[in-house]
């Protein structure tokens, strides 16, 4: 697949946590598509199989690591092996996330912890391991974390979650703002209402779905694909001046009332 030079990303090594399916997948298959060496993660290797030969399909290396995405540990071990692998590392895609709905007067303390710990916890700790290899390299980093509508907008049920992803997107700002100074950029994608299998449970409701339609000015819901080009644009030298923001890939749901 040609690539303008400008979206090129041959010789970097990207890492990409929570891409057994989904978006994950998608995302990791798109940089490998641009050029990219990637690390995969999720919770277990033998979930990775399918996206390692996606990758391997597209001409690139891969390499699938168990990654526990709640703790610091897992964090740190998971970019440790795709350094130690690759021999360095440019792209950090903080995908890995958890999402149970329920009532919040039902939230208890496991819940939140554990939501908050993998989406928003996890996610620093994997900025913050990255960052140290990428801080000397030399050479530029980028670092895109998985926002959501949530981080803008609330919805019932889904507290602890859109507490994480308001989070993350602050998170996103923060590391951006400090970073800039050691040539990393920091930015974020919120994908819309996207049929995953986190979000499938929403989907067998046909009136919820034709509710969420009536939202969307394009009148369809997100295709893996429609991600795959703000991710590598993120990536590349494409975004150079770009830091501290957050793409909305949603078919105008945000801007409209």
């Amino acid at each position: 697949m040609h690539h303008p030079s400008m979206f090129d990303l041959g010789g970097r090594v990207a890492l990409v946590t929570g891409a057994s399916r989904g978006i994950g997948q998608s995302i990791a298959e798109a940089l490998a598509c641009a050029g990219a060496d990637v690390a995969i993660t999720a919770r277990s290797k033998a979930s990775l199989r399918e996206t390692r030969s996606r990758l391997e399909t597209a001409g690139r290396r891969a390499l699938a690591v168990a990654h526990d995405a709640g703790t610091v540990a897992g964090c740190r071990s998971a970019v440790e092996a795709a350094v130690a692998h690759f021999g360095r590392l440019d792209i950090l895609v903080n995908n890995a996330g958890v999402e149970e709905v329920r009532p919040s007067l039902e939230v208890d303390e496991p819940l939140w912890d554990h939501i908050v710990g993998v989406n928003l916890k996890g996610a620093f700790f994997c900025a913050q391991s990255a960052a140290e290899h990428m801080k000397g390299a030399g050479r530029p980093g980028a670092i895109i974390n998985i926002c959501s509508l949530t981080s803008e907008v609330g919805v019932p049920g889904a507290v602890p979650y859109g507490s994480s992803k308001s989070g993350l997107l602050g998170m996103t700002r923060a590391l951006a703002t400090e970073w800039a100074s050691i040539g990393i950029r920091v930015n974020a994608i919120a994908p819309g209402y996207f049929r995953t299998s986190m979000t499938e449970v929403f989907y067998r409701d046909e009136a919820w779905q034709q509710a969420m339609l009536g939202k969307i000015p394009q009148a369809r819901f997100g295709e893996m694909a429609d991600l795959r080009g703000a991710a590598v644009f993120l990536a590349s030298g494409a975004s150079a001046y770009i830091t501290g923001q957050c793409i909305a890939v949603d078919g105008g749901f945000l801007a409209s009332i």
